[in-house]
């Protein structure tokens, strides 16, 4: 299960904050994920780093402790986890100091496996000429071709305005600028949908003028962020460096720097409790010997639950996270254990 979720937690088009939104795991997967993190699983670590970053499968948001994951998993070379690192780093959430240079780095590490986010945030830096990369809007082109190939519905809308201009040595194209926002707008892209519905509205690419699908455009653009896709369309008629920022201005910024400060202060009591009982939980967890209660929570139980219902848990998850059927070995050790510590 663990296993399924993070394919679809990586794919391209599952990228926005709403998609992640629709296919995050319930509380009973997130402590399992976290039994793996805890084990030094690099993909269990990203996983669970998401969880944190968004406040998914019962846990609170933490932006910290997003990023602490994500630093473990980047470290055993898992691109994802260095993609979402090198966001943090660019926008300097989590603690993490506002580093473009890092950011690329990251970007790079995760770009050179064929990460599509990552191919996508390097090439806005290579169009913005920023963390140390000289401004060059060809190589700008090339990742976000590369991303685009993928599926990634903002590679695609970043594309198709460069066709659309004739920018980053691509031909002046408006069919395929066209063809091009719409795959995005397919996916919810807001500044796409609005620049498909420019181009309809003045009847270019191929695209007959159509006041109804304008209407239906601008409706759908309206239900996904509608101050931020009105913004973008206004931004993306002029340079190539505003479609490529979704940079925050000053104000938003600062909102952003006082909002993460109020969660890191939220968040230090809790933490603090966290360690506090780390030692013991990895203690149980390294002897492999489980109590009851980790028992029952590792299948999801309440406590004092009968044999046929730890049966039905048992067989009901180690259908999902045997390695036979892409599961992760660690959990279904942990299930095993969990189900020979209630039956003794």
């Amino acid at each position: 299960m663990i296993s399924n979720l993070w394919r679809s937690w990586k794919s391209p088009v599952a990228r926005s904050r709403r998609e992640m939104g629709e296919i995050m795991p319930d509380e009973r997967a997130a402590r399992l994920c976290k039994l793996a993190a805890d084990r030094g699983d690099a993909v269990a670590q990203c996983s669970l780093g998401v969880l944190r970053q968004y406040g998914r499968g019962g846990l609170p948001q933490d932006d910290y402790e997003a990023a602490r994951l994500y630093k473990l998993a980047a470290y055993q070379g898992l691109a994802q986890a260095q993609s979402n690192l090198g966001v943090f780093y660019e926008h300097g959430r989590g603690d993490l100091p506002q580093d473009d240079c890092e950011a690329a780095r990251l970007f790079k590490l995760a770009a050179d496996q064929g990460n599509a986010a990552a191919q996508q945030n390097l090439g806005v830096l290579y169009a913005l000429g920023r963390g140390g990369l000289p401004r060059d809007e060809r190589e700008a082109a090339r990742l976000c071709k590369l991303a685009a190939d993928q599926g990634f519905a903002q590679a695609q809308s970043n594309l198709a305005f460069l066709y659309e201009h004739g920018r980053g040595g691509l031909p002046q194209d408006d069919r395929e600028a066209a063809r091009l926002f719409k795959l995005a707008a397919d996916q919810g892209n807001a500044a796409a949908q609005s620049s498909l519905e420019a181009l309809r509205q003045q009847g270019r690419g191929g695209e007959p003028k159509d006041d109804r699908m304008a209407e239906r455009l601008r409706k759908i653009a309206a239900d996904h962020e509608r101050a931020k896709a009105w913004a973008a369309f206004s931004e993306q008629r002029g340079t190539f460096s505003r479609l490529f920022g979704q940079r925050a201005d000053t104000r938003d910024a600062w909102r952003e720097q006082q909002e993460d400060r109020e969660r890191r202060r939220r968040t230090a009591e809790r933490e603090r409790q966290r360690r506090q009982e780390e030692p013991g939980r990895r203690r149980g967890l390294a002897s492999g010997a489980l109590s009851a209660a980790q028992a029952f929570d590792i299948l999801g139980l309440r406590s004092g639950a009968n044999e046929e219902e730890i049966a039905a848990a048992y067989h009901r998850l180690i259908k999902r996270m045997h390695p036979d059927v892409g599961g992760s070995s660690f959990l279904a050790k942990q299930l095993n254990a969990a189900r020979d510590a209630l039956h003794q």
